[in-house]
């Protein structure tokens, strides 16, 4: 961590060291951003321009008449409507001109209004109907959305025509109902009227005979009515009378039971009173001993205690007294400072004590006050207990009086009250003898009374019958008017003609409520190119910088500090670039519910993003370069960006899930218009795990695909067109059995190779034309399937991809196992010095920058030449010579350094660069090539005819070395430059 961290400061510092770098890196952080400020302000609200959307309206209806609803013209009806609507540009031509304007462009479609539209619709009426059509042309080569547009606009007006012709017809119909309806009322309303004074005639005349009759029966009723509460009278007496008579029997045997009580509570009150009396003379004579025994007791302690005080007090002055005279003896002497601070200290101590002593002193006095109170409670206690007796002994004489005076009085007078209760009940049973005779006659009256009301009553019944009728007539004839039929013919007559027209026009309104409401278009679009923006802005980083890691100043380089060390440097550029454009978004107004957690969402989208990028260009060079175009490409329509995901393909569908754009333009979304629940952390955590998951690519699988990026980045070399970098692999980029092997027996390495090697050398050609014939017709099937099967294109663009993915990574293995028989080769080719060496790098595990021609330095060990054979390099920089990387002539840059003797190749001071354009070179490509290249350099030496390498001069006494380990070699060829 510490190493990646000390080559990001190198980078940085290379950056700021060369001023004319600041306006590319400027131009890599703005770019991105203009991408999306244009596009979300294009975007910001298209759809309030729709009135320049030019539609061209032909109007050729000659109008229609119907009995229903009179002179109709729909199509001028139209017209006049559609000028006042500005939502689109309405021009209004003839059908030439209309299908001209649409043809030439100028319109982007036109509305032709038949001649018979008005007829067509009519004829509904008529019975003999025909479908009313308007002819529609659009021109769908002028825009892909504008189609739409007009589309809507066409069916907006097919909707108002129709609602047009309902509101027409809907109101002659009404009007021809309410006219209907008010004769019809106006001839009800007489006939009942009329019948109506007839039977209120009839029915008064009846209802005065009924009246009188009823006056005479109300006199009998009355009269019987008063008969029988007479009678009920009578017999509620008697009731009572048998009732008093039997409590006046009841009350004589109560008397005597009360008297027989009174003498038994006589005897019982006189013995409680003997005995209570007893008791309570002895217990209070015994609480007057124990509260006389207390009291002195208690006023013995109170005098102790307070003799006890007094003496505390005396003995606790004297002490404060002492003590005041010794501090003024003290402070009047000259004793030494020790003994005086002894005598203070012993003086403290008592006037301690005597404070204690004073506590104490106090504590008595509060207990003298406590016994003192307690005293007089016990006393006050007495006399409270003296009073009581005293009450009670009262109580009790005046109970002995009431016995003895009162209850013999009581008995007498229950004696005299019996008597009179037996000669009342004596008069009460002559008086129901005299009550019952006058209940009969009273019932014989009532008997002559009801027949007299009997007979009135069916007299009445007949008057009544007669009358019902003549009522009951009158009430059907009112029914009429507030029966259902009438309220309906009512109604019929009440209607609004204007109203029900615009209710069958439009009978449903959509009430609309927006949940995440968002302000504009462009903020709605803001998510998508935001994020688009990042992306581009990642990928520029990978195409204008650099991806592998140069050790220069640095030594035993990893494969994991050199890819944390560049990360470092290309995710602070991704996250400026996302403060910029999310800031830049606030500024032109996207709306945001948060702007903090809007900016540091696009901040972390930007990282999680620049760690995918870098990770697929490390681990795949340039594959992983094309492997991001084709995710971006992917993206757009497979994130639901524009439009929701539910309207895509299913391969789209399918894919959905596993897109960063799915989850960076949701999470951007939630803090563009709310949050809702955990949306926003799942989208977040799902960005996580990708991040997780592409350092793992590049961390792990980098060191796997090594070689296989270096075939790529030398085939590309060898183009002389394409740039293809240097790749940091671990050891000599040769096998370490091939080279043990090799060292071993040469010449049984090289019949064992020439024998694994021969049928595929054979057989090459054959599959490289097999694969891409198969590759071609895989492709023609394809595109006819497509043809013949229109709706599965989309699955079928999955699969052609998926095709062409498998015929190129079979290509890729073809190539990796020629180009591995190769390297073999090479070794074979090897002298034993460089054999040794190839052997000692993969043993330390030390890291090699290999390029398009071979190694271009180990560190902790000498380069290896243009054939990548270690030594060759060291030899042609002695002589001064270009050697041949590839086929390719180069210069290489010489610069001094410092070598340990124990360490051979391991460098102590990093060179400084000699001029801007190596900067420019080591960080933004080659530089232009050089004029003085050599067009024809000699060839490696072949290495069996090399000198000896014991020959070659020590390490330890050069002064120069070429840049091996510090940075990439810049090559100057005789057709353009070209970075080894």
């Amino acid at each position: 961590m510490r190493q990646s961290w000390q080559i990001f400061k190198r980078d940085v510092t290379r950056i700021l060291r060369v001023r004319k770098t600041w306006v590319i890196v400027i131009g890599i952080l703005i770019t991105p951003a203009l991408y999306a400020w244009f596009n979300i302000n294009a975007f910001w609200d298209p759809y309030a321009n729709t009135s320049n959307i030019t539609i061209a309206v032909a109007n050729l209806d000659e109008g229609a008449d119907s009995e229903l609803t009179g002179p109709v013209n729909i199509g001028e009806e139209v017209v006049e409507q559609l000028r006042d609507n500005d939502q689109l540009g309405w021009e209004f031509m003839d059908k030439a001109d209309a299908m001209q304007a649409v043809k030439r462009g100028d319109a982007y479609a036109s509305i032709v209004i038949p001649a018979d539209f008005s007829a067509d619709l009519l004829s509904m009426t008529t019975g003999t109907f025909t479908q009313p059509a308007l002819h529609y042309f659009v021109n769908e080569k002028a825009s892909a959305i504008a189609p739409k547009i007009t589309d809507v606009g066409a069916s907006q007006l097919d909707k108002q025509i129709t609602s047009a012709f309902k509101e027409q017809v809907a109101h002659a119909a009404t009007e021809a109902v309410t006219d209907a309806g008010d004769s019809a009322e106006l001839r009800l309303l007489n006939a009942r009227s009329n019948t109506l004074n007839v039977f209120d005639k009839t029915a008064q005349s009846l209802d005065a005979s009924r009246s009188n009759i009823a006056e005479l029966q109300d006199g009998i009723a009355s009269s019987r009515t008063e008969l029988a509460s007479a009678r009920d009278t009578l017999r509620s007496v008697d009731t009572t009378l048998s009732d008093v008579q039997t409590a006046v029997t009841e009350a004589q045997g109560i008397i005597l039971e009360t008297q027989q009580q009174v003498v038994t509570f006589s005897d019982a009150a006189t013995s409680a009173y003997l005995k209570g009396t007893t008791l309570l003379s002895d217990a209070a004579a015994s609480a007057h001993v124990s509260i006389t025994e207390l009291t002195q007791g208690l006023d013995q302690a109170g005098a102790r205690i307070s003799s006890s005080i007094t003496a505390v007090t005396a003995v606790v002055e004297s002490n404060e007294a002492s003590i005041t005279q010794l501090r003024e003896l003290l402070a009047d002497s000259s004793l030494d400072p020790a003994t005086a601070q002894q005598l203070t200290d012993v003086l403290n101590t008592l006037e301690a004590q005597n404070t204690q002593h004073q506590a104490v002193l106090t504590q008595l006095s509060d207990l003298n006050s406590s016994a003192a109170a307690a005293v007089q409670s016990v006393r006050d206690a007495s006399d409270a207990l003296t009073q009581a007796t005293q009450d009670t002994r009262g109580a009790a004489t005046q109970l002995r009086t009431v016995i003895t005076e009162t209850v013999p009085a009581v008995n007498a007078a229950m004696s005299q009250l019996s008597a009179s209760a037996g000669q009342f009940a004596s008069a009460i049973g002559s008086q129901q003898t005299v009550l019952a005779e006058a209940d009969t006659l009273l019932g014989g009256i009532d008997e002559q009374l009801g027949s007299t009301a009997t007979a009135l009553e069916s007299f009445e019944a007949d008057l009544g019958g007669i009358s019902g009728g003549v009522k009951s007539a009158k009430a059907d004839v009112l029914a009429l008017g507030a029966a259902s039929e009438w309220n309906a013919l009512s109604t019929l007559t009440g209607l609004d003609p204007d109203q029900i027209a615009q209710f069958v026009s439009a009978p449903v309104t959509v009430q609309e409520q927006v949940v995440f409401p968002i302000t504009s278009y462009g903020s709605a679009m803001a998510a998508l190119f935001t994020n688009l923006s990042l992306w581009i802005g990642a990928f520029v980083l990978m195409v204008i910088f650099k991806i592998e890691v140069d050790t220069e100043g640095f030594k035993n380089v990893t494969v994991r500090q050199a890819y944390l060390g560049r990360f470092y440097l290309l995710g602070t550029l991704a996250m400026l670039q996302a403060l910029i454009v999310c800031s830049g978004n606030l500024i032109i107004g996207v709306q945001t519910v948060n702007p903090f957690v809007y900016v540091g969402t696009g901040i972390f989208t930007a990282l999680v993003y620049v760690s995918i990028i870098y990770a697929l260009c490390v681990a795949f060079g340039h594959i992983g370069r094309g492997l991001c175009v084709l995710l971006v490409i992917m993206q757009i329509p497979g994130a639901s960006g524009l439009y929701p995901i539910e309207l895509m393909p299913g391969f789209f569908r399918a894919i959905y899930p596993l897109l960063p754009f799915s989850y960076g333009i949701d999470a951007m979304r939630e803090t563009i218009a709310g949050f809702y629940g955990g949306h926003y952390w799942k989208y977040m955590g799902v960005l996580t795990l990708m991040m997780v998951l592409s350092f793992v690519l590049g961390l792990v699988l980098r060191r796997r695909l090594a070689n296989f990026n270096l075939l790529f980045n030398r085939e590309i070399a060898s183009t002389d067109l394409m740039i293809g970098e240097k790749v940091q692999v671990v050891g000599s980029g040769y096998r370490l059995t091939d080279v043990i092997h090799a060292m071993q027996n040469r010449h049984e390495y090289r019949d064992d190779l020439a024998r694994r090697s021969r049928p595929f050398t054979q057989h090459y050609p054959a599959l490289l034309r097999g694969t891409l014939l198969v590759g071609g017709v895989g492709l023609v099937v394809l595109a006819i399937i497509a043809w013949a099967l229109p709706g599965g294109k989309a699955p079928l663009l999955g699969v052609w991809v998926a095709w062409c993915l498998l015929i190129m990574g079979f290509l890729v293995v073809i190539e990796y196992i020629k180009q591995s028989f190769a390297n073999a080769q090479k070794v074979a080719e090897l002298n034993d010095s460089d054999l040794r060496d190839a052997m000692l790098t993969e043993g330390d595990g030390l890291h090699t920058m290999l390029g398009a021609d071979g190694a271009a330095g180990t560190d902790g060990t000498a380069g290896a030449n243009g054939t990548g054979e270690p030594g060759e390099r060291a030899r042609s920089r002695d002589s001064g010579a270009n050697p041949t990387l590839g086929g390719v002539a180069t210069t290489t840059a010489v610069l001094p350094r410092a070598r340990d003797a124990s360490t051979p190749g391991e460098i102590t001071t990093p060179a400084e660069p000699d001029s801007i354009d190596e900067v420019m070179s080591d960080w933004f490509g080659d530089p232009s090539p050089s004029a003085g290249a050599d067009p024809d350099p000699d060839p490696v030496p072949d290495p069996d005819t090399t000198e000896d390498p014991g020959t070659t001069e020590d390490p330890d006494t050069t002064d120069t070395t070429r840049l091996d380990t510090a940075r990439d070699t810049d090559t100057d060829t005789t057709n353009g430059g070209q970075r080894a």
